[in-house]
């Protein structure tokens, strides 16, 4: 199956080209393309220079859903089977690539998550407060879908072409990987975790800064709300 690895970046020049190698270096069967989001450093330049991956240079800075979907558009456009979405700050190792991907050939679901919380890890994972703010996701979102996902903000995930396609037509735009979950969970495409080991961050910074927990908590729960709502919408018009 025709699979391409999504690398949406901004500012992350000190990180990009080694997750560039080391993605080819263990997976050269796969494509890579790397979307750069208006970067203010070299990044674009940097991806482009390894002549490992295709790159998207992005006018304008259109933050992470933006950037993401724009993969899932290169991907429904060139007709990839398998879509993988891989932050390009160095923090998700590619050794772990093929365990969400084969759940998605084998068919036992349509996208699959790398979580690091639903197993219990003595590694590095994330600021206390962030896992707070997490556990409050997956309350409401089994509450939403009824389905148990244990790392909502997970920037490490496989879609199947099913999967790919709808949201690159419905992908939300501003804080998307907790309200994605609600969207796809509500239009019936079953979603599975498995656990992945999370690196420290090789280059660029959060866009979820600590100090703004309280107000990015609140603004993510109401997405994922509005995500429920949304989700009636789109299944209305597809019957139209």
């Amino acid at each position: 199956m025709r699979t391409l690895v999504i690398i949406p970046v901004y500012n992350e020049s000190a990180s990009i080209e080694q997750v560039i190698r080391e993605v080819n270096a263990e997976h050269p069967e796969y494509d890579i393309l790397v979307v750069n989001d208006a970067s203010n450093d070299d990044s674009g330049a940097i991806a482009q220079s390894t002549g490992l991956a295709s790159v998207v240079n992005l006018p304008y800075n259109l933050g992470i859903g933006g950037s993401v979907q724009t993969g899932f558009k290169y991907a429904r456009e060139k007709d990839y089977d398998i879509a993988l979405q891989f932050d390009g700050d160095g923090q998700h190792q590619v050794k772990e690539i093929r365990k969400l991907v084969q759940s998605v050939e084998k068919g036992r679901a349509d996208v699959v998550i790398g979580s690091r919380f639903n197993k219990k890890s003595v590694g590095f994972t994330t600021h206390g407060i962030r896992r707070v703010g997490i556990r409050i996701f997956q309350i409401v979102s089994y509450l939403m879908i009824r389905q148990r996902i244990t790392d909502h903000t997970s920037g490490f995930r496989a879609y199947n072409r099913k999967a790919f396609c709808f949201l690159a037509d419905h992908y939300p735009t501003d804080y998307p990987e907790p309200e994605v979950v609600i969207l796809l969970g509500r239009n019936s495409f079953v979603i599975e975790e498995v656990f992945t080991q999370m690196l420290r961050r090789q280059g660029g910074v959060s866009s979820i800064p600590v100090a703004k927990g309280p107000y990015y908590m609140i603004k993510v729960l109401l997405a994922m709300f509005m995500a429920s709502i949304r989700s009636r919408i789109i299944s209305k018009n597809k019957k139209h």
